[in-house]
């Protein structure tokens, strides 16, 4: 990695990470670059504006780490059900990436940003696009092998799936105690066995 490209990547980094706790629209570029460290005339060599770094946070930092932590566990898995609590359980317990107090940054970002900024839009909608499609295929593929029931509706699992987790997600970030999260685990067993 170049240094320009270092340093690119370590405002984007330490950007992600003010804005992860604080919320994109209440975080300064002046704090960006109080945090990163960098002079203003280097962080506007890499970014123009604050939303085309906002743009790269997202395509850089968030999807690439969500790939990894929420599409990947599911593509290949041979028991796609058991992957999914498995990848629910893992995402709210065991992923360093995602803290209890700040929710899920995708949810986040969709939530403050969607409705303000198109190119935001775009860039959270492909993300959430491919973690429903993923979880979408998984379900007919356990169709296919007769593991899961014929008449269930993949799209509806995945619309399921996605917004239950981040609902508790955003119990746990009000709550600040991951109690929540055990009760839902129980419950998101349970329906995934029903499905079968």
């Amino acid at each position: 990695m170049t240094k320009a490209s270092n340093t690119r990547h370590t405002i984007l980094e330490k950007a992600f990470d003010l804005i992860y706790r604080k919320g994109y629209q209440t975080t300064s570029i002046d704090e960006i670059i109080a945090t990163t460290e960098v002079t203003k005339g280097a962080f506007y060599y890499h970014f123009k504006t604050k939303d085309e770094m906002g743009i790269a946070i997202i395509n850089e930092i968030v999807k690439p780490t969500m790939q990894d932590a929420f599409i990947v566990p599911l593509q290949n898995a041979s028991s796609p059900l058991e992957a999914i609590y498995g990848m629910t359980e893992s995402l709210l317990f065991e992923t360093p990436f995602l803290k209890l107090e700040y929710g899920c940054p995708a949810s986040n970002l969709a939530q403050e940003m969607t409705p303000w900024n198109e190119a935001f839009s775009k860039a959270l909608n492909e993300l959430i696009l491919e973690w429903q499609t993923t979880i979408e295929k998984a379900i007919q593929k356990e169709i296919e092998n007769g593991a899961v029931r014929s008449d269930v509706n993949p799209k509806q699992v995945a619309y399921f799936v996605m917004s239950s987790y981040w609902g508790i997600r955003n119990f746990g970030k009000a709550y600040n105690d991951t109690d929540c999260y055990h009760a839902y685990l129980k419950e998101l067993k349970r329906y995934l066995n029903q499905l079968k």
